[in-house]
């Protein structure tokens, strides 16, 4: 609706990424699922909460509905909504477990705006110059964040990561540095172009400290609370994409 389109396509655009996203993380699972035996009993397949035939039915009918509700906004969508899961692919069968695992992130993260917005309103807005790399950089600190908080159950069931790879104090200030000049960008923008008002500006800065808090707090810190400080961090960085968002579309 920020994009000039209606209720309904709002809800079968959301819809559509939810399936995709679906797709992607049910293949996700059932990849990692001899790995994740007895390392990580949370997981629905090692868990024996699915099966991994019912995982695989997940990953057909996510994509295909995804797509399907995509085509309802064109083909250029749907060609979009080919890549969101190529990328997940990508990520799921070759790059997790290797030291650019944070490159899907960065890659797939700006599109999730880029999808919505195009599909409402059939382009986008010029502060999508600036939106679109805010969104690698917060790509690349989520996804190193979340290799930190998996870092010895990935090294126990033998899977490399970014966090493995750079360790977890450089990985903590690369993802820092992602995360902080992504904040910088945001608020640099929004202070340069005059849309600083309130309560959007208010929410920006909530969200920024709460992703910040997040990072300080998994430094050096037990995986449980690098586990809470990332999904901190992920909480964050959604509550300043939702206020920037509303300051730069009026």
């Amino acid at each position: 609706m920020i994009a000039t389109g209606d209720v309904s396509t709002a809800a079968r655009l959301g819809v559509s990424m939810t399936a995709l996203q679906a797709s992607i993380g049910a293949l996700n699972d059932l990849v990692d699922a001899p790995a994740d035996a007895g390392h990580k009993h949370g997981k629905p397949i090692p868990r024996g909460l699915v099966s991994s035939r019912f995982a695989a039915v997940v990953v057909a009918a996510g994509a295909l509905a995804g797509l399907a509700l995509a085509l309802g906004s064109g083909w250029p969508l749907a060609a979009l909504a080919a890549v969101v899961l190529a990328i997940g692919y990508g990520y799921d069968l070759v790059a997790k477990g290797s030291a650019w695992s944070w490159l899907p992130f960065a890659i797939g993260i700006p599109i999730l705006p880029l999808y919505g917005w195009f599909g409402a309103a059939g382009s986008v807005p010029d502060w999508f110059a600036a939106l679109l790399p805010m969104a690698v950089l917060i790509g690349a600190a989520i996804a190193i964040a979340n290799a930190r908080a998996d870092l010895e159950r990935d090294e126990a069931a033998g899977v490399g990561s970014v966090a493995a790879r750079l360790g977890l104090a450089r990985s903590w200030w690369v993802g820092t540095a992602c995360l902080a000049v992504a904040l910088a960008v945001a608020f640099g923008w929004l202070i340069t172009t005059g849309d600083v008002t309130w309560p959007g500006f208010g929410v920006v800065v909530l969200g920024g400290a709460m992703a910040l808090a997040g990072s300080g707090i998994a430094r050096k810190a037990s995986p449980a609370t690098r586990e809470r400080g990332w999904q901190a961090l992920a909480l964050g960085v959604a509550i300043v994409a939702v206020g920037w968002i509303s300051l730069a579309s009026t």
